[in-house]
């Protein structure tokens, strides 16, 4: 039976590890619209252009999430899929999924399929994806792996931290003199992802010491103990690099990976911004 672990490309997984030949790896991109260009949100793209690109431009960009057709050629190949999306409260993505299941599945009813809706974005869905080639190394069937990987979602946690507003006064999330004035003094925005995949702001801050300091505090206030960590960096891999410091100073016992951010969570994130995945 062959297995395909699919994502989309909010996801910013790095596949290093040799993968049998009845496992395969796909990701389905995300467009992002700045001005009168399109940027497809796949591997080779060119982020710094594209941040560029968006810093340049006085426009508002956009997103646009893969189509379920896209889904659905991928779902042709192979017989055990599991389908990871950026949180259904942040775009269409899961729904596009869904929809491509359903098509599927009416002309090939033994194919196994699971659309994980992540309620995150950006490293947690790195964490599903690698969770899933373990288990599939480790010979575990399709319906064990689903339960187990539906456990560990329960367990995840994401924080993030925003150098940047630009890209939320453009879209009218953040009033322009706010954003100015943040720039300014050089405000960082710590969020977190909630239960239901939505972003929460939790605090404002000064400094790259209490940035760090924010992230502590959150995984300590999680109850976090050691284990694995996947931080993702827009343009940030001093920063990102620090983090990952401090974390093994505390925790011993951690995994950290560190990986850049792709286009979609570049979008988001902007220039310097971290994603983290505990």
């Amino acid at each position: 039976m062959k297995w395909c672990i699919v994502t989309d490309s909010s996801c910013d997984l790095v596949v290093d590890r040799q993968l049998p030949e009845d496992v395969i790896v796909r990701e389905v991109p995300f467009i992002i619209s700045v001005g009168d260009r399109d940027f497809v949100d796949t591997p080779d793209l060119d982020v710094p252009e594209m941040l560029q690109a968006m810093e340049d431009c006085a426009e508002a960009s956009r997103t646009s999430c893969p189509s379920p057709d896209t889904w659905y050629q991928i779902f042709k190949e192979a017989d055990n899929i599991i389908a990871i999306t950026i949180s259904a409260n942040l775009s269409g993505s899961y729904n596009s999924a869904i929809t491509a299941r359903e098509m599927i599945l009416q002309k090939h009813p033994e194919k196994n399929i699971y659309v994980l809706n992540s309620r995150s974005a950006g490293s947690v869905l790195a964490m599903y994806a690698e969770l899933c080639l373990d288990m599939i190394a480790e010979g575990k069937e399709f319906d064990q792996i689903v339960a187990d990987v539906e456990a560990f979602a329960k367990e995840r946690n994401t924080v993030f931290a925003l150098a940047s507003f630009s890209n939320l006064v453009k879209n009218g999330r953040v009033s322009k003199l706010s954003g100015f004035i943040a720039g300014k003094l050089g405000i960082w925005g710590i969020g977190v992802a909630s239960e239901i995949g939505t972003i929460i702001v939790k605090a404002k801050t000064r400094g790259i010491g209490r940035v760090l300091s924010a992230f502590i505090t959150d995984m300590k206030e999680n109850g976090f103990r050691g284990g694995y960590v996947i931080i993702s960096h827009c343009q940030n891999l001093e920063l990102a690099t620090k983090l990952k410091e401090r974390i093994h100073e505390l925790w011993e016992n951690t995994k950290v990976k560190i990986l850049p951010t792709g286009g979609l969570c570049s979008y988001y994130a902007e220039r310097q911004g971290m994603i983290v995945a505990y």
